[in-house]
């Protein structure tokens, strides 16, 4: 077992171009385990963790209802975003500045093979994040995410999980909202849910802007602790 992690901050990156480099190393990683299987060998498969920021798009999972993108092409060329229909799970949700977005490429045999608890650890080292800002988050039952205000009137989603999975490698991950413009959020019904509001980490604070980076090393911080994960960054 590997429990080695290489963390990787992308930087400002378009989806699309994201979303393929993803595709490459977690087929890599499948790749090993189709290799290791067939020649009876044990090569060390390796795990990834990547931050990266996205200007604004909306993408909507396999599952997911289209209805709930409330723009039509042209109003979305307005707005300067893009929208594209993949393959994780969840229905949909927006990136953009301003949103921290965490894609963990992950051989879950390395760990534990278990897609509720790999689920439920992410969500955990969010929580466990915005507690160090003087924030109650929580889960809300039935909706996969972190919530503020659950069982309130004024329940709000501040961040989004959606993941896909394939011989225990996943791929996509979360995206918090630490600066976002929470304004994009008003184009689509977020993640399907009616009625439900989004939350940004600075709004809920007060300030004008939180320092992202700090929030990234508090994230991973978690991360390491509750996956029991030796981190590398590179």
């Amino acid at each position: 077992m590997n429990k080695t992690v290489v963390v990787e901050d992308l930087g400002l990156k378009d989806y699309k171009e994201t979303w393929d480099f993803q595709e490459k190393v977690f087929q890599e990683i499948v790749d090993i385990k189709s290799n290791n299987r067939k020649n009876n060998t044990d090569v060390v498969t390796p795990n990834y963790f990547y931050f990266v920021e996205h200007p604004h798009v909306y993408t909507l999972g396999k599952s997911g209802d289209l209805s709930n993108l409330l723009l039509s092409e042209a109003q979305l060329a307005e707005k300067g975003a893009t929208f594209y229909k993949i393959n994780r799970g969840g229905d949909i949700t927006y990136h953009g500045p301003g949103q921290i977005v965490g894609y963990p490429i992950l051989d879950l045999e390395n760990f534990f093979t278990d897609i509720h608890k790999y689920l439920r650890l992410l969500e955990e080292a969010i929580i466990l994040t915005l507690a160090d800002y003087g924030l109650k988050a929580e889960r809300s039952e039935g909706e996969t995410g972190v919530w503020l205000g659950v069982g309130t009137p004024f329940a709000r989603k501040i961040c989004a999980l959606g993941v896909r999975a394939s011989r225990w490698v996943t791929m996509h991950g979360f995206a918090l909202n630490v600066n976002s413009n929470l304004g994009y959020f008003d184009n689509i019904i977020p993640c399907g849910i009616r009625g439900k509001a989004v939350a940004s980490l600075n709004v809920e604070l007060g300030v004008e802007k939180v320092d992202e980076e700090e929030v990234k090393a508090k994230i991973l911080k978690y991360f390491a602790q509750l996956f029991e994960a030796e981190l590398v960054q590179k």
